[in-house]
């Protein structure tokens, strides 16, 4: 399951981000890739100061913080740092998978969940079309600035070629308290439902025993 998360950040953060990152030095990506994905990885990323890595952090997880939205899809227990990433005109990033294990010395962690914020308007380049298969066929994803997708980090994944422009993105990484991304669905659509009816009725039997199935399923499923 993948979804879209609307304005996650607004057009103050997005300028502020732009502004910390002017001047930043951007590398080669496949430093940063697995063996398989440094064959099809063609980007820059950032390589930032950690005065500038905290700051940028800062204020991607305080939006991440309080949506709700987010919360209840990837139900995380711990976040890699934000990478910050720039395709220019001919660079792409062909099909892979994100490696399941990832963190340095502030401790390893599993990737469960993967997130693209979008930095900048999709009318600002030419392709770069994020695209994940999914068992329901590929969707392809190129969204407001501000705007996230967020999906399985199993998943099989690319970044289209981009023929003009820059495409600029922030992307994290997500373990959850939850490890079956099957469950995870499960759990979201249960929550969504199980939102709607405590703002119907509270008080409602139905929408106590579905608050109570929640409560309890989530209990059994997660790892701590």
């Amino acid at each position: 399951m993948l979804i879209e998360i609307k304005s996650l950040i607004n057009e103050a953060q997005i300028q502020k981000i732009h502004e910390i990152l002017a001047g930043t030095a951007f590398v080669d990506g496949k430093a940063t890739a697995g063996k398989a994905a440094e064959k099809v990885k063609f980007n820059l990323e950032s390589s930032l100061a950690p005065e500038k890595q905290q700051l940028l952090n800062r204020i991607l997880m305080a939006s991440l913080g309080n949506n709700q939205q987010f919360k209840s899809f990837a139900l995380p227990n711990r976040m890699a740092d934000f990478i910050f990433s720039k395709y220019e005109p001919g660079m792409t990033y062909g099909d892979h998978v994100d490696d399941p294990i990832m963190g340095g010395g502030g401790g390893r962690f599993r990737t469960d969940v993967s997130m693209t914020v979008f930095l900048n308007e999709p009318d600002a380049y030419e392709g770069g079309e994020l695209t994940v298969r999914t068992p329901f066929g590929d969707r392809k994803v190129k969204l407001a600035a501000g705007d996230a997708v967020v999906y399985p980090s199993a998943s099989v994944h690319q970044v289209a070629p981009v023929t003009s422009g820059v495409r600029q993105v922030a992307l994290t990484w997500i373990q959850s308290y939850v490890r079956d991304a099957a469950r995870r669905e499960l759990l979201y659509e249960l929550d969504q439902a199980r939102e709607k009816l405590l703002d119907i009725d509270s008080e409602a039997q139905e929408a106590k025993y579905v608050d109570r199935s929640y409560a309890n399923l989530l209990r059994m499923w997660a790892e701590l």
